[in-house]
């Protein structure tokens, strides 16, 4: 059974950071791709960042590239949000996400709030 727990968001002010985790457990990952996502109140749930299990092909959202970094640790089974120079409209549940080759994202975790005050 695939478990995913998200961990190391908190209130931060603007311009501050965090670094989130996702320990990632169950099966092996070494064929999925790992997802950042998140979602404010009263919005939708958006895309943030993505890789690769082995570290390849990360990608970003317009709105975070340069500010945010995803990253993966193998030997830890966990995936690494790097958040920098974070802005009020940062703040939202931050959830971890699992999809293996094309598929849609099957497995996620309950999510981590991240709180940016100005």
């Amino acid at each position: 059974q695939v478990q995913l727990v998200e961990s190391g968001g908190g209130l931060v002010q603007a311009g501050g950071s965090l670094r989130l985790s996702c320990a990632a457990s169950g099966r092996t990952f070494s064929r999925y791709r790992m997802g950042w996502f998140r979602q404010a109140p009263g919005k939708e749930r958006e895309f943030v960042a993505g890789i690769e299990w082995n570290g390849d092909r990360s990608s970003y959202a317009d709105s975070v590239k340069g500010r945010f970094t995803i990253s993966s640790d193998n030997a830890k089974n966990t995936v690494y949000l790097q958040m920098n120079s974070l802005k009020p409209e940062d703040t939202a549940l931050y959830y971890c996400a699992a999809r293996r080759g094309g598929l849609p994202w099957d497995y996620w975790g309950q999510g981590t709030q991240v709180t940016v005050s100005s």
